[in-house]
């Protein structure tokens, strides 16, 4: 195969999670329904905090900024293979593929930030109860957020350039529904060193350190708990961050799953089915998991609708 400089190439091409023509209605059915679960689903939580007095504190705040990069996080693959499906075509334009690598780029790393930034709030919340408003100020909120996206804007920024600069052959088909990071990496005709160097330690920094901070917060919190005398306080101390462990638990169980059935097996088909756990599912879950044990959730969505709380 001839060598195509990136400047030359106009298109990619999806190859999907099947190529069999009888399936494609079921995964258009399938994957349409949870995109709008999960649209409507985060933006319900996100005008029941706006719009609620009672959820205008530091834990509602991540949450909605959680729900908001939910939907952009869906919204970045799911709207593109939808229409592939309905179009019959496996086509994604090169711009429209390196745009789909910055986006996705920047709200998985953002996911794994505020799942941190959430498990802090937690550990404050739980281990210094009595400082918990001085320390988790609007001042101190906003700026964790704003680090947050500007810490994953600057990656996904580095990763769309690290791609742009790579050369291709002429045979870009990508065994995925979206344009994942290392297939379209791994299609160059490039020197891949850097590419990969640069990949493995942004994995490292951006998803091994939020993850660290998140056991570590979690451990203190345990700690305070089992130090707290009386069973009754001891479930309130942790119902308050349940449904939180819950969702960092799916997130990064997805993420470590589908990362070792990629070296487990090489069936590309296998890997982008795994990839719908953390793409498109985990998204879909999460307004689930902190409404249904959630009262505080619960009134305001009553609220919202007219209803008595």
């Amino acid at each position: 195969m001839e060598p195509q400089n990136n400047t030359q190439i106009s298109l990619f091409l999806l190859l999907g999670i099947s190529e069999d023509p009888e399936q494609q209605p079921l995964i258009f059915g399938l994957f349409l329904s949870m995109y709008l679960v999960t649209v409507l689903g985060n933006l319900l939580i996100i005008l029941a905090t706006i719009s609620d007095a009672h959820l205008h504190t530091p834990m509602y705040f991540f949450l909605s900024n959680l729900s908001f990069v939910d939907i952009c996080f869906t919204s970045t693959t799911v709207p593109k293979m939808l229409v592939n499906i309905e179009t019959q075509s496996k086509v994604i334009s090169y711009a429209g593929c390196i745009t789909q690598i910055y986006f996705f780029a920047i709200f998985v790393v953002l996911d794994n930030l505020l799942l941190a930034v959430m498990a802090y709030d937690r550990y404050v919340a739980i281990c210094h109860p009595l400082h918990y408003m001085a320390i988790m100020n609007h001042r101190l909120c906003g700026l964790l957020v704003l680090a947050s996206w500007i810490t994953s804007a600057l990656n996904s920024l580095l990763h769309s350039l690290m791609v742009l600069r790579l050369s291709f052959y002429t045979d870009l088909e990508i065994p995925h529904f979206f344009c994942e990071l290392n297939q379209v990496v791994h299609l160059a005709c490039s020197d891949l060193f850097l590419s990969e160097v640069m990949i493995y330690l942004a994995t490292m920094l951006l998803g091994g350190c939020p993850l660290a901070g998140i056991l570590y917060s979690y451990s203190k919190i345990v700690s305070s708990v089992r130090a707290i005398s009386s069973a009754q306080g001891k479930y309130k101390a942790f119902s308050t961050c349940a449904s939180h462990l819950s969702v960092v638990s799916l997130f990064y169980c997805t993420l470590l799953g589908v990362y070792f059935s990629s070296i487990v097996t090489q069936n590309s088909q296998s890997i982008s089915t795994a990839s719908v756990m953390y793409t498109v599912v985990t998204p879909m879950l999460n307004p689930f998991i902190y409404s249904l044990r959630n009262k505080d959730i619960k009134s305001a969505l009553r609220r919202l609708f007219g209803g008595k709380p």
